[in-house]
């Protein structure tokens, strides 16, 4: 069974865009096979302003020796987390592909409600990491596909 991602965007910013919509199957690097494996559907509480690796591919049983291995992660700030609350819009955690104390390449920042899905590589032993703005909690929901 194949594992799909979809967004449709749509927009009256610009007369000229008549949105887009787009699908695509997650698939193995450099090549058209499924993606086979999953973290599985995850939360994860910060407070503070300190860098948390909250996704560890060493200890996701995925070949970090392997020369080319993807995977995809979904990640979304849910503000904190409780039923009914809404996520405030002018606090973000910023998520970074890295490991904590060395170089980190910043992916971007997520205000309240935001989400992403980008691809990684597992194959250099290279955390997600997310660094909150402030002191105030802040719950992300995440789920990493990988082969």
């Amino acid at each position: 069974m194949a594992t799909t991602a979809a967004i449709t965007i749509a927009s009256d910013i610009y007369s000229g865009f008549s949105g887009i919509t787009k699908t695509m199957t997650l698939t193995k690097a450099g090549t058209t096979n499924d993606l086979e494996e999953t973290t599985g559907f995850s939360r994860v509480k910060l407070s503070g302003t300190t860098a948390t690796d909250f996704i560890r591919m060493a200890t996701e049983l995925v070949d970090t020796t392997a020369t080319t291995t993807g995977a995809k992660v979904y990640v979304k700030n849910i503000g904190d987390g409780k039923p009914g609350s809404t996520p405030p819009k002018d606090k973000y955690v910023t998520i970074q592909i890295g490991n904590i104390g060395t170089a980190v390449q910043e992916v971007g920042r997520l205000y309240g409600d935001d989400w992403m899905v980008f691809p990684v590589t597992t194959a250099d032993d290279v955390d997600v990491i997310a660094v909150p703005q402030d002191d105030n909690v802040v719950v992300l929901e995440y789920v990493m596909f990988y082969e």
